[in-house]
């Protein structure tokens, strides 16, 4: 399975901050926002990511993530030059999936809860149709939103509704078969000119392909596009890692954990790394 980390869009929700940079680098408490999306990736398996970024921050990504090798990864980058919605990720990435199943998942996402790990094994070995997470918000105006029957079967998609049928946003990370790339060849832009995912999940949903997983309480999913979720989605994680004593999004713990690498390998990565917390903390998974 491929990973895509759509990393473009201008971030204007959170200017003048995101101004001089992508705002997918910008630093949810002590890393940067690009992390988290990564380690989701990770968490599923997946070693070869292409990461879509704008063309001002392309050389910044770059300059950050690498080749991925330090993880035993393969990342690889393309330039989205001109806006045209979450689904033309598919496109722009269509020589990249190739024949392979894909997950993508958007750069400002945040996920963390029990059992997330699981749910994201079971996606990725579906070799049929799609998978999408749901999570119960109170705000559905914002978000593409998903009605239930009374089974729990998903009937309906509708992308930011003025009159919801639930409360159920569909999150930005989906998990799609090796047809998506067809899928997307045939959509059409909206009103807004956009290549809409809500539409390509309404493609599978009509074929009997769509699988909504929901994330329940208890779970975390932050959407980091304003100032206020900046913040709060900073503070989750600095809680978080205070109380528990673990870093969240750690790709150094992933990739051991995952035998992406062995600790030679992070050994050698580690050498003239400043000795700050996070790689304190790093340092201390070679002891354990």
């Amino acid at each position: 399975m491929k990973g895509i980390i759509l990393a473009g869009g201008a971030g204007t929700r959170l200017y003048p901050a995101s101004l001089p940079i992508s705002k997918i680098l910008l630093p949810i408490y002590n890393k940067p926002m690009i992390y988290y999306p990564l380690s989701v990736l990770m968490a599923a398996g997946i070693k070869d990511v292409l990461i879509i970024t704008n063309p001002e921050d392309d050389a910044n990504f770059q300059k950050l993530l690498g080749d991925g090798s330090q993880w035993g990864m393969h990342l690889s980058y393309k330039i989205q030059h001109v806006k045209k919605g979450i689904a033309d990720a598919f496109l722009l990435g269509e020589e990249f999936i190739g024949g392979d199943s894909s997950a993508l998942i958007l750069g400002d996402n945040i996920f963390y809860g029990s059992g997330f790990e699981q749910m994201l094994f079971s996606a990725a070995k579906q070799t049929e149709g799609a998978t999408v997470f749901a999570y119960e918000t109170s705000e559905p105006e914002r978000f593409g939103i998903v009605e239930f029957d009374a089974q729990g079967q998903a009937v309906s998609l509708e992308e930011k509704p003025q009159h919801p049928k639930s409360n159920f946003a569909v999150t930005g990370l989906y998990f799609y078969d090796n047809q998506v790339v067809r899928y997307a060849k045939q959509l059409k832009p909206s009103a807004r000119g956009e290549l809409e995912i809500t539409d390509l999940n309404k493609m599978y949903l009509a074929d009997k392909k769509l699988r909504v997983a929901r994330l329940e309480r208890g779970f975390a999913w932050l959407d980091t596009g304003t100032h206020e979720t900046l913040l709060q989605a900073a503070n989750f994680v600095h809680s978080m890692q205070l109380n528990q004593g673990i870093e969240i999004a750690c790709p150094e713990e992933i990739a051991l954990q995952k035998g992406f690498i062995t600790k030679a390998q992070l050994q050698k990565y580690l050498e003239g790394k400043p000795k700050n917390s996070y790689y304190q903390y790093v340092t201390r998974l070679l002891k354990n």
